[in-house]
């Protein structure tokens, strides 16, 4: 089992093969897990979205399309599921903000995320906020989840010469927008 590739093993486990997916999380957690901590300090808070995610694939194996890498697929999860749980977290802080009496847990961002609000709080966020929806993913693909071009590519389901483009595109609309 352990020659077959991520897409035959994903497809097994879309039919309910526990071990086919056994050898899937062993082959792609540590990526998965790698790229979260990347994005956030809070390790339980990064374990239980590798968990939710793996759950998640295991849920869903049967709707991957075939387009794309697999793990591309599961890191987009895994991607989503933390999204969802800062603004879990975003919503719970500023119900917080409405009501003193109630208490939150601290929430500890990662060094990367600091600088980005840092960063977003200038003319930064006003011109992503121009950039369109295409150019946005392939941004942050790239640039916040550090992906390859054939990465990014198989992720999003374009040619490879496409995410070029609009990395290209994005790049320029930002440096006019900031000059």
């Amino acid at each position: 089992m352990h020659g077959l590739d991520d897409a035959a093993l994903l497809r097994r486990s879309a039919r309910g093969d526990a071990a086919a997916f056994g050898v899937l999380y062993d082959r792609l957690a540590p990526m998965v897990l790698l790229r979260l901590r990347g994005r956030c300090s809070d390790r339980e808070l990064v374990a239980d979205v590798l968990q939710d995610a793996f759950a998640a694939v295991w849920r869903s194996a049967d709707q991957w399309t075939g387009r794309g890498d697999v793990a591309g697929w599961v890191w987009t999860i895994a991607a989503r599921r933390l999204v969802d749980v800062y603004r879990q977290r975003a919503v719970r802080s500023s119900a917080v903000e409405r009501n003193a009496a109630v208490t939150v847990e601290t929430f500890a961002p990662s060094a990367e995320a600091v600088v980005l609000d840092e960063v977003l709080n200038g003319g930064l966020e006003a011109a992503l906020r121009r950039l369109s929806p295409e150019l946005l993913e392939v941004l942050r693909a790239t640039v916040l989840d550090g992906l390859s071009t054939r990465e990014t590519a198989a992720l999003l389901g374009v040619p490879e010469g496409t995410v070029k483009a609009r990395a290209f595109r994005a790049r320029s609309m930002l440096r006019q927008a900031l000059a």
